[in-house]
């Protein structure tokens, strides 16, 4: 059942990316947070009863996990909600069904996140994903089940496909990762570890672990339903045993799918306006309104709505982005029209997402007659003229929405896929020009 107000098909193929006639001046509404929508719906499959997620994402990887709990014997219904983006979810815990095969798609939170869950099942699961996510690293997440206990099958690889041979349980106590390609590796293991029969130790050992927000995102959804999480020291976590509270929790708006909107009031020299922005959030976006004031930007809010106007210039900035990379794509595109180089630090792991990310942006910034260096831990973008020309998403919606992006100030860049964007935001060509249909000379 579903009382959609607002469902469009996404587009799909080629996509023209159309140019500002002027300053853009709009308000938008993003739907929710895909990363959010995710850890509670894994949450929600092992609390004490049934749940609802209110204002939930509706995107390829959010349908990616719904699949992946329905196929392990877990009820997840429609029912109508409130929301713009389609109707909340009702999630019902059963035991773990056994002979599931998941296919996480492109989704990094589905293959981090069900591996631990799928240990939990009574016998096999097999879990692979498209072929073009079959590159994405797992070997640190198969070590670290591997040493709680669980059977893996994975034919020596360390990566997807494997099967997890189940055994109704994991006993769980201390063990290390090196989480330094993903964070999704310690969430996925903290969002499963209560349901283990001591709870979980886990420490961190590699140098460089990327994205803390999102770690904090994952304590926080675990501490709102009762779970104990202690944190002894820097990269260390303590989860007591436990049952997960049900509750009905309402999901944010998704503030990185906001960065490509915000980003477009400082390239057209207009504002863009986001409802329903949180006051406090754990999401890695909420650090947008500090970067883009930085890159200078006017910054207010008021109401729950935050609002971005374009200051004098984009000035370019040193920034370490160590913590938000997933906004990399977009403050590339934004630097692109900087009036000095940006460099762009603490983002080496975004080579192992969708795709190479810092390969991806570089191709395509010459593509069209720019100019960026790779670093070791990032890039470095160099401003200048830039003209018409393809621009390839390389399976990766973020890098198709900085193509969107780039073309409302530079006519005739043509995105090879836009559909892409369907994994964390169908609507996006629709919003982007509904967005642009609000632009005055």
């Amino acid at each position: 059942m579903s009382d959609t107000r607002y469902s469009p098909s996404p587009a799909r193929g080629a996509y023209a990316a159309p140019a500002a006639a002027g300053a853009v001046h709009a308000t938008v509404t993003i739907p929710g947070s895909k990363s959010l929508t995710n850890r509670e719906l894994i949450i929600a499959a092992i609390a004490d009863g049934p749940g609802r997620l209110i204002a939930p994402l509706h995107s390829e990887d959010s349908q990616r996990m719904v699949d992946a709990l329905r196929a392990l014997g877990i009820g997840v219904d429609e029912v109508p909600g409130d929301g713009e983006f389609g109707p909340d979810l009702q999630v019902t815990p059963a035991p773990l069904r056994a002979g599931a095969t998941i296919d996480c798609g492109q989704a990094g939170t589905v293959m981090r996140f069900i591996a631990p869950l799928a240990g939990l099942a009574q016998e096999d699961v097999h879990i692979t994903a498209h072929k073009t996510a079959l590159h994405r690293p797992m070997g640190a997440m198969i070590t670290a089940l591997r040493d709680l206990g669980v059977d893996i099958d994975d034919e020596g690889t360390w990566s997807l496909p494997f099967t997890i041979r189940g055994h109704g349980r994991i006993r769980g106590g201390r063990i290390e990762v090196d989480a330094s390609a993903s964070s999704q590796f310690v969430s996925g293991l903290l969002l499963a570890a209560a349901r283990f029969d001591v709870g979980l130790h886990l420490v961190h050992t590699g140098e460089h672990l990327p994205s803390l927000p999102h770690i904090d995102m994952t304590i926080e959804s675990l501490s709102r339903r009762g779970i104990r999480i202690e944190r002894p020291a820097t990269g260390e976590w303590l989860v007591e045993a436990g049952v997960p509270r049900a509750k009905d929790i309402a999901i944010e708006p998704d503030l990185s799918n906001a960065a490509p909107f915000l980003a477009a009031a400082m390239a057209t020299g207009g504002d863009v306006s986001i409802t329903g922005w949180p006051l406090h959030s754990t999401q890695p976006g909420a650090l947008l309104p500090d970067i883009l004031q930085a890159m200078g930007a006017h910054v207010s809010r008021h109401s729950g709505v935050l609002t971005v106007r374009a200051g004098d210039s984009i000035r370019g900035l040193d920034l370490d982005l160590s913590a938000a990379s997933e906004l990399t794509p977009t403050i590339v595109g934004l630097a692109a029209f900087a009036d000095a180089p940006t460099t762009i630090r603490g983002i080496g792991h975004i080579r192992m997402h969708e795709t190479d990310r810092i390969a991806a942006l570089i191709a395509n910034l010459a593509a069209l007659g720019g100019h960026a260096e790779e670093l070791p831990d990032g890039l470095r973008i160099i401003p200048g003229p830039l003209h018409g020309g393809n621009w390839s998403a390389h399976h990766d919606h973020r890098i198709a929405t900085t193509g969107a992006l780039i073309g409302t100030r530079v006519p005739g860049v043509a995105i090879d896929d836009i559909g892409t964007t369907a994994k964390t935001l169908p609507e996006f060509t629709l919003l982007w020009e509904r967005m642009l249909e609000g632009t005055t000379a």
